[in-house]
């Protein structure tokens, strides 16, 4: 693709920020796009051993004079007779009634998984994959637009993501699987072993960006004779998304292309009886039909490409 040449239009739906690593707090970004039902914002660190205190601010601009409004004030104390959590809203320089949560989850020096998901009415917090707390919203979600990290904290990795749209593929936090941080970009191709294939329920989760000269990407899933059942490709030559067949056949995916240079992208696979459904970026695109002992005889997951991987999982 030229340089010149513009992007087909995504709806905002698609769109996903790169993840951030190793920012230094205090730490301040825009939200592409702003927060919306659906929405979800994970942190990785590490709590220091003298910590105090730190807060997560999910604002309303970000102006220092005068402050912008805080929509959510997420608030752990550590230096307190009985560490706690505080959430509340900021609202024209003024603080609103505090909400309390005793029994902090977070721990002085260790490491943790935050996520923050954001729903119709209010945001859910998971720590380590448990869930937390909930907090009803007292401002328009619609106002939020910047994120502020603050206080007595090591974050390893800020990700922007979307909620799994797959609600028979697992718990209430069913995407919050971790960037790998050793070295935030894997080998490519990647390989990753199914020792027990596939079965009802699993999710595969695969994110990264795409590099600035992109030529193609596959997902492919291969069984114990190294053959290959069904792969996911992107074409760049024809901007197409589809599943291919062990014989060359294509089903064209009919969905936005957003395999584009220094695009970040997510894609989740559920295995269902009866075949794979395939969500991008958190939204649904219908399903490719295998057989089930055709899944229960993969064994082996691979991906290759013009991309940059953060993150398999199965």
């Amino acid at each position: 693709m030229s340089p010149a040449e513009k992007l087909d239009p995504l709806p905002d739906t698609f769109i996903l920020q790169p993840p951030v690593f190793h920012p230094v707090v205090p730490y301040v970004t825009t939200i592409f796009g702003g927060l919306r039902a659906g929405k979800m914002v994970m942190l990785q660190g590490v709590v220091p051993l003298e910590a105090r205190r730190f807060q997560v601010d999910f604002q309303c601009g970000c102006s220092l004079h005068p402050p912008p409004d805080i929509a959510i004030h997420f608030n752990p104390r550590f230096h307190t007779t009985q560490p706690h959590a505080i959430c509340n809203t900021l609202q024209a320089g003024r603080w609103q009634a505090e909400a309390r949560w005793p029994r902090l989850a977070l721990r002085r020096g260790g490491s943790f998984r935050l996520l923050f998901l954001f729903g119709h009415e209010d945001m859910k917090v998971s720590v380590n994959g448990r869930h937390f707390l909930h907090y009803r919203y007292r401002l328009p979600l619609s106002r939020v637009d910047t994120l502020g990290i603050f206080g007595d904290i090591l974050v390893k990795a800020v990700g922007f993501l979307n909620i799994n749209p797959f609600p028979e593929g697992g718990s209430e936090y069913p995407v919050g699987h971790p960037f790998l941080l050793g070295s935030p970009r894997l080998e490519v191709p990647c390989s990753r072993p199914l020792p027990r294939g596939l079965w009802p329920g699993q999710v595969i989760v695969l994110r990264g960006l795409v590099l600035p000269e992109p030529k193609d990407f596959t997902l492919s899933l291969m069984d114990e004779a190294a053959r290959v059942p069904v792969a996911l490709r992107a074409s760049f030559a024809d901007r197409t998304l589809a599943w291919v067949s062990p014989w060359g056949r294509k089903q064209l995916i009919l969905a936005p292309f957003l395999f584009y240079p220094q695009r970040f992208f997510e894609v989740l696979l559920l295995c269902q009886e009866g075949g794979l459904k395939l969500a991008l970026n958190g939204q649904g695109l219908g399903a490719t039909s295998l057989g089930r002992q055709v899944l229960e005889r993969l064994r082996e997951l691979r991906v290759s490409g013009t991309v940059q991987l953060y993150c398999v999982h199965h």
